[in-house]
């Protein structure tokens, strides 16, 4: 233990006393892995998603451009009730051009609709990820001019 056998001791011990709690430690699953599990986890069981116009995922989104050409028909004011692995269920507002004397001199009004997202399928861009392939609108007070009361939309994506 060379000249100094009692400073040899220590060192011995106090490097086993620090070596002890380093296994145990390593042993065990780090604060990171877990949060790494839970994350895993949930991504395996994430709702699907409403892709919009410029292809970008979102889970209940406040509002939602339906005419991606010319911005004439959006959903705002979105409240979601019900969003889960199958449909997606809640209330807002369709604010609609009537695009007289034409779309750029018209003016918007808004209609009161429930909205139902449904047919969830893989996302082409994210084949991991489900998105809603279908949207149903039901205007609950008023509608535009030839709008049916409840109309159904495939969903791009």
């Amino acid at each position: 233990m060379g000249r100094n056998p009692m400073r040899a001791a220590v060192t011995l011990c106090a490097a086993a006393a620090l070596a002890i709690p380093l296994g145990a430690v390593s042993a065990a699953p780090s604060a990171d892995d877990a949060a790494g599990t839970r994350q895993n986890q949930s991504q395996q069981t994430r709702d699907p998603v409403l892709v919009d116009c410029s292809w970008q995922p979102a889970v209940r989104p406040e509002t939602f451009l339906l005419a991606c050409g010319d911005g004439n028909s959006r959903l705002v004011s979105l409240h979601w009730i019900r969003w889960d692995g199958n449909t997606a269920v809640g209330r807002g507002t369709n604010a609609v051009n009537d695009c007289v004397p034409y779309c750029a001199a018209g003016t918007f009004h808004s209609y009161p609709v429930s909205v139902r997202l449904d047919q969830p399928r893989a996302w082409e861009k994210d084949p991991g990820e489900q998105h809603y392939t279908r949207m149903t609108l039901t205007y609950t007070d008023g509608r535009p001019d030839g709008s049916p009361r409840v109309v159904t939309y495939p969903l791009w994506a």
